[in-house]
């Protein structure tokens, strides 16, 4: 198994640091799950994603921990 970083990357137009991470929050608990990120790997190489909605949509609904290779 690896470890990779990821971040979900958005912009917002806000007054301060906590206002933005306050929307970010916002938009996390009442919309859409994000499909852009950064994954960074653990040698520190980033690559920039955009999922596929209904690919992402199938992947969450299995259950993924039954998954050999998780463990």
């Amino acid at each position: 198994m690896h470890k990779f970083t990821v971040t979900v990357t958005k912009e917002f137009d806000a007054d301060t640091a906590e206002e933005a991470a306050l929307l970010m929050y916002q938009e996390l608990t009442d919309g859409w799950a994000p499909l852009d990120y950064s994954v960074t790997d653990e040698t520190g190489i980033a690559t920039a994603l955009t999922l596929d909605r209904e690919k992402a949509d199938e992947f969450a609904g299995t259950d993924h921990t039954a998954d050999p290779g998780n463990w």
